[in-house]
């Protein structure tokens, strides 16, 4: 019974989601352009595709030709409308993705806001100097035309076998994916072979003009959560995987291939870490007194500035932080593209010193 009701909810979900993208391309609501490069990461899918290393990596390669603001919803965060990210902020007030982003790029102006378009006309306001904005999941907002939309898709969870919510995870219609430009698969394994990329291609190219790439995560070595702590954790290590992530499922396999899981403690994406989480990670250390608690870079900076964690744990907590490893030449190419866009705008003056 629980099965067909959500089935139902889901039509009704799917008619509202396919009556606003008809009111947008009836142009009854309008999208917004703006004159600086817009650059949106989404995906249609609820939480854990890989969106934020896709994040950091254009900032990480634009940062030194482009005054870049990264602009986010702070999805999780206590508060609402738009708020500068500050580097002392508490995740709480701000959203742990937006915060982590922030402490990675402290030159980088991060905001958070529901209105993306408000927000845009904000930051040119308060940061004239701000001449790309890379907008951190906003596919869905409309209101706002991007200039390059990146969509990315997590290879283990193939949308085209997946259903709207709530009976399934996708937040948006598969039919909305002709407005991406670029596709960027992400988590594909080691042996995916040339064959899995054609179906992906096959499946979710709508147009000639689109573009598909296809990337593994890069974990990198172990660091403390506590900056205090200046040890590390060898691969082969016994540690206790913890996240609270849209895909917990794929961080534990991955741990599995580098260090000896001895158990796990999995929360619901965006998690807030409260007392009774502390004593659970307590016990669980109690239960593996080898072992180590290794998490995520997204809960480790929920976790860094708690004054409620023991000290006697500050040494039983590390992370991996995570890049993004693309296969064969394929990054350079997506960067090509994008810098094609940015170009065939016809305004050159948005790169740094021209």
């Amino acid at each position: 019974m629980k099965k067909v009701l959500l089935k139902i909810a889901s039509l009704f979900y799917g008619a509202a989601i396919k009556l606003r993208h008809m009111l947008f391309d009836a142009n009854i609501l309008h999208s917004e352009h703006f004159d600086i490069p817009i650059i949106c990461v989404g995906n249609i899918t609820v939480g854990g595709t890989g969106k934020t290393p896709i994040v950091e990596m254009l900032v990480d390669h634009y940062i030194d030709s482009y005054n870049i603001a990264v602009l986010s919803r702070g999805y999780g965060r206590t508060t609402k409308g738009y708020r500068v990210v500050k580097e002392d902020d508490n995740y709480r007030t701000v959203g742990d993705e937006p915060l982590q982003i922030k402490r990675k790029f402290p030159n980088v102006e991060v905001v958070v806001c529901e209105k993306r378009a408000f927000a845009i006309h904000r930051i040119k306001e308060e940061f004239p100097e701000v001449n790309m904005i890379i907008m951190d999941d906003g596919f869905q907002h409309r209101y706002v035309e991007p200039l390059v939309n990146i969509i990315v898709v997590d290879y283990n969870r193939p949308v085209e076998r997946d259903h709207l919510l709530p009976y399934g995870q996708l937040r948006d219609t598969t039919s909305s994916l002709y407005r991406a430009h670029y596709f960027v698969v992400t988590k594909c394994p080691e042996e995916m072979k040339p064959i899995n990329m054609r179906e992906k291609r096959m499946w979710l190219i709508e147009k000639a003009s689109q573009e598909m790439f296809f990337s593994r995560v890069q974990p990198a070595a172990a660091c403390s959560v506590f900056a205090e702590v200046e040890d590390t954790v060898p691969h082969g290590a016994s540690v206790i995987a913890m996240s609270g992530i849209g895909d917990n499922e794929s961080f534990n396999r991955g741990l599995q291939q580098r260090y000896k899981v001895v158990d796990t403690i999995d929360f619901d994406d965006h998690h807030t870490y409260r007392m009774s989480d502390l004593k659970l990670i307590s016990q669980t250390l109690a239960k593996h007194p080898e072992a180590v608690i290794m998490t995520t870079e997204k809960d480790a900076v929920k976790l860094a500035n708690s004054r409620a964690i023991p000290q006697e744990l500050h040494r039983k907590m590390f992370y991996e932080k995570i890049t993004v490893r693309f296969v064969g030449d394929s990054r350079a190419e997506l960067f090509a593209r994008i810098d094609n866009d940015i170009k065939n705008r016809g305004n050159g003056l948005y790169i740094r010193g021209l």
